[in-house]
Formats: C-alpha cells, structure tokens, sequence
C-alpha cells in the first residue's frame, strides 16, 4: 500500500509542476507583442499592376451570346467546322474550346440574343445541331458616326 500512495505522490507532484510550467507559457502568451513584416517592395507593386490588369479585362468582357455550332470529340471535325463556317463568314470570330472530352466551336459575340438568332437561322443550311450559348462575349466595337 506504501508503494501505491508513493506512486500517486510522485504523479501529483509531476502533474503539478506541469500545470505551473503550462500556466506560466499561457500567461507569458496573452501579452501583446510586436510583429514585423520584411518584404520587398516590388510585391505591393505587382500586386497594384495585377489589380489595374483585372480591371481592364473585366471592362472588356461583358454577358452576351454565342451560337454553338459543333460539339465532338475529335479534334480535327472542330477544326474543319471553324474553317466551313469562317469560309462563308469570315468578319465573325469563331472560337474552339475543349471541355474535356469534347471539343466545342462557338461563333460570333452577339450583345442580344435575337442577334445570335439571325446567325443560327442563316446557318442552318451548313449545321446541324446548333444551339445559342449566353456567356461572357468580347462586345464588337461600336462605329462611332458623328
């Protein structure tokens, strides 16, 4: 019995002391301290020019429509859908994205929708399967007649 109550003294006391050890770091932690940041100053500079960046392409960008003209697999079918439209449209942009698997072609950037409405209708002759897509479109530049 002497060897269990020495036990548990010897456990007390070796708890005790880290309690006092945990409650002086807690204490010394809770008081305020100074931090100092070291950096280069080309940081807050790129940071500003990536900013000034962002704006711009945001005011260049604005919600529109596209007409969908191929959807596939195959690399080369989108490729040769681009060229069979660009030869019979060659003023409207046209673009191919790749979502994998497929390959998409999307032609013009429409401010309406009646406008991509009026491509589609004039190309159902050469596609089939083609649908309107409102995303976010490159606005043609206006002609400014004074």
């Amino acid at each position: 019995m002497n060897k269990a109550a020495s036990r548990f003294k010897a456990i007390l006391q070796i708890s005790a002391g880290c309690f006092f050890i945990l409650f002086a770091f807690t204490a010394g932690a809770q008081t305020r301290g100074k931090v100092e940041v070291i950096k280069d100053p080309r940081i807050d500079t790129f940071a500003a020019h990536r900013l000034e960046l962002n704006k711009g392409a945001d005011a260049m960008t604005m919600n529109g429509f596209r007409v969908q003209i191929f959807t596939g697999e195959n690399r080369k079918d989108a490729y040769n859908a681009q060229s069979k439209f660009l030869e019979q449209f060659p003023d409207i942009k046209s673009y191919i994205i790749y979502n994998e698997p497929n390959f998409k072609v999307r032609v013009g950037d429409f401010r309406t929708r009646l406008d991509a409405e009026k491509l589609q209708n004039d190309l159902k002759k050469l596609f089939t399967g083609m649908f309107i897509i409102q995303e976010k479109i490159t606005p043609p530049k206006q002609d400014t007649d004074d």
